[in-house]
């Protein structure tokens, strides 16, 4: 009995691990879009609090433009499953979420990688990258190297043609702030999406000089370019 009890037990084990291993190859849409209160924002992530359960999605920089003077949105969501994470991703738009699915299908690119991508370069501007198949300018996205880059380009330049037509997935409009927050606000900002301090510091310092009228957004798109 004991025996048997074990036998049972172990092949019931070894079903469930299989099932659930099975289930967390996949990814999608678990939700399609999530609507309610913005109780939380940064440019990282966000909370959205829809039927008293507060959602945390991780958001592009542009997400974060369209949301930062809002205190209810809608956000289109992509549900990505590893073995090792459970992810909820959060887009201002439906354009910005279909872009974010391009990327992530190409070999190679993770979804921290594509919402890099989609921080530092708008729909528009990406298809423009990918049109004129300038690996170089790709390549300056952090944690993407030439051979992704050139990658990404061969996968999806056929598909560039429709991406930022839609005219919705551009970001808000930043309203320019006084020197000191922008440059407290963009370092802030810069340190949570995994750059160092001192290096985004100096990059925030030199575009401020440049262009004092920068507001926080437009900083931290300059300086995700230069870092």
């Amino acid at each position: 009995m004991v025996l048997f009890s074990f036998v049972t037990e172990s092949k019931y084990m070894n079903f469930l691990y299989v099932c659930i291993t099975q289930s967390t190859k996949s990814s999608g849409t678990m939700y399609d879009y999530i609507q309610g209160e913005v109780t939380e924002l940064t440019p990282a992530y966000a909370v959205v609090e829809a039927g008293g359960v507060g959602y945390y999605l991780v958001i592009s920089l542009q997400t974060y433009a369209e949301l930062e003077h809002l205190s209810s949105a809608r956000v289109y969501t992509h549900f990505a499953v590893r073995e090792d994470a459970q992810t909820l991703y959060g887009f201002a738009t439906r354009e910005e979420r279909e872009v974010f699915r391009l990327l992530v299908s190409v070999s190679g690119v993770g979804g921290n990688t594509a919402r890099m991508i989609l921080s530092t370069y708008s729909p528009a501007e990406l298809a423009n990258i990918l049109a004129t198949e300038n690996a170089v300018l790709l390549k300056n996205v952090k944690g993407l190297g030439l051979k992704t880059a050139q990658k990404i380009i061969v996968e999806l330049k056929d598909k560039a043609a429709g991406l930022g037509s839609t005219g919705t997935g551009s970001p808000a409009q930043t309203i320019a702030a006084g020197t000191d927050e922008t440059r407290t606000e963009a370092t802030a900002a810069l340190t949570m999406l995994g750059f160092g301090k001192a290096a985004s510091e100096k990059a925030v310092q030199s575009i401020l000089k440049e262009t004092p009228s920068a507001g926080v957004e437009e900083v931290i798109r300059l300086a995700l370019k230069k870092l």
